[in-house]
C-alpha cells in the first residue's frame, strides 16, 4: 500500500498518509467521482447503491469504499 486516507463524505479529509496538498486534491476528486458513480448506479436500479469502486491505471490502483458518512481511499502500486 502506498497511501491511505479517510475522509468525510463531502470530501473533507480526516486522516491521511499523504501530504496535505495531495490529500486535499485526491479527496475532492475522488468525492466527485464517487458521487457520479453512485448516481449512475442508482439510475440503473433505484434500489441499488455503490459499495466499492476500484480504478486501475498504468501507475496506480485506487480503491474507494464509500459509506454514508465516510470514504476510505487506498492508493497502491498494482505491480508491487
Amino acid at each position: 500500500m502506498m497511501h491511505c486516507w479517510l475522509s468525510f463524505s463531502p470530501g473533507i479529509p480526516i486522516k491521511s498518509t499523504m501530504d496535505d496538498q495531495s490529500t486535499l486534491q485526491y479527496s475532492a476528486l475522488t468525492h466527485q467521482l464517487v458521487m457520479k458513480a453512485r448516481v449512475t448506479v442508482r439510475d440503473l436500479d433505484q434500489q441499488d447503491d455503490l459499495t466499492f469502486l476500484r480504478i486501475r491505471t498504468k501507475k496506480n490502483e485506487i480503491m474507494i469504499a464509500p459509506d454514508k458518512d465516510y470514504f476510505l481511499i487506498v492508493i497502491q502500486n498494482p505491480s508491487a
